[in-house]
């Protein structure tokens, strides 16, 4: 996809924001008076799983597998090249193929984030430029962490503010300190909202207060911010979150999905249920067992999880018995 298409190809609303598209009502979710956003990011975004093969290679009929069955779910979008989708591990060729693979089989009406975070300015506003050529819609850029004790806010802004200059596609920060051991700073994040293409941002913390500031000191600018994990989803929707990018989304979508529509519809007491039961199976597939776990709880609910590529190696059989017992305890199973 050439450039100039990317930066011209209109984005239609999703089946997801139609069925949100009610009055708003004083108990839901609403948008301040006045405030639009340019590209909306409501609704729930999986960060997809790359499946490889038992070879370790990527394994494009089984993503495209994969795809077919989240097509029946009103996300708003898909995430690529982010960190459940083993992003560090994929050669640059892979990267791209990925991009293309997705944008080819996702309705055009469905939004395409796509990971483009380097540890250099420079390689970063190559690889944007490149996912944007492969068909994303949006950047999403994690924080650079290897010479983490050098990334002041300053630092950041300056970077941040390069790549969201030279991007072809509006970028969305990414921070995820519990891979990268960088914060980033709540100042840097509020400097960087006033950016025209700088249009919001994935925050996998779980610091709610922090959450709950960065909506407040934003709500003036073209910005949204994005729960990044499923576990507190309820809480940063309840706060002023737009929207989720959430690992459980790709084992249990749909119910993820309702949570998003409880939320905005203001039935509280049936959301709190329902992030209630989610909760344990969330911390299961991402910091208790990683991305092994999330990849065979794929498995038992229809969608190919297949192999982690090495070093990441699979869970041992007591493992996958805690896990199971995880999802079955909150009655998914």
């Amino acid at each position: 996809m050439a450039l100039s298409t990317c930066l011209t190809s209109p984005l239609r609303p999703t089946l997801a924001a139609l069925l949100w598209a009610a009055p708003r009502q004083h108990r839901g979710l609403s948008t301040p008076t006045g405030q639009e956003h340019t590209l909306d990011l409501k609704g729930i975004f999986p960060p997809l799983a790359t499946p490889f093969s038992p070879t370790q290679e990527v394994d494009y009929a089984q993503l495209e597998g994969n795809l077919r069955r989240y097509a029946s779910i009103p996300f708003r979008g898909l995430v690529v090249l982010g960190s459940n989708g083993e992003y560090p591990y994929l050669a640059p060729r892979e990267r791209l193929e990925v991009v293309s693979c997705v944008r080819r089989a996702l309705s055009k009406d469905r939004l395409l984030l796509a990971g483009s975070g380097c540890e250099s300015t420079q390689a970063t506003i190559e690889l944007t430029v490149s996912i944007a050529e492969a068909g994303a819609d949006v950047a999403l850029v994690v924080t650079p962490c290897y010479y983490r004790g050098a990334m002041t806010s300053a630092a950041l802004v300056q970077h941040y503010t390069e790549v969201a200059d030279a991007s072809p596609i509006p970028v969305v920060l990414y921070s995820v300190p519990a891979n990268t051991g960088l914060d980033m700073p709540l100042e840097a994040v509020v400097t960087l909202a006033q950016h025209p293409n700088i249009i919001g941002i994935k925050d996998s913390g779980g610091d709610i207060t922090r959450m709950g500031l960065m909506v407040h000191k934003t709500k003036q600018e073209d910005f949204q911010v994005l729960a990044g994990s499923a576990g507190f989803l309820m809480a940063s929707y309840a706060l002023g979150a737009s929207g989720g990018i959430c690992a459980l989304a790709n084992v249990l979508g749909a119910p993820l999905w309702q949570l998003d529509c409880l939320c905005r519809e203001g039935r509280w007491q049936e959301a709190r249920d329902l992030q209630h039961r989610l909760i344990e199976p969330n911390a299961a597939v991402t910091r208790r067992f990683g991305i092994p776990g999330l990849k065979k709880a794929m498995e038992w609910f229809g969608y190919y999880g297949g192999p982690c590529r090495a070093p990441l190696g699979p869970l041992s059989p007591p493992q996958v018995e805690e896990l199971r017992a995880t999802f079955s305890a909150n009655g998914w199973l």
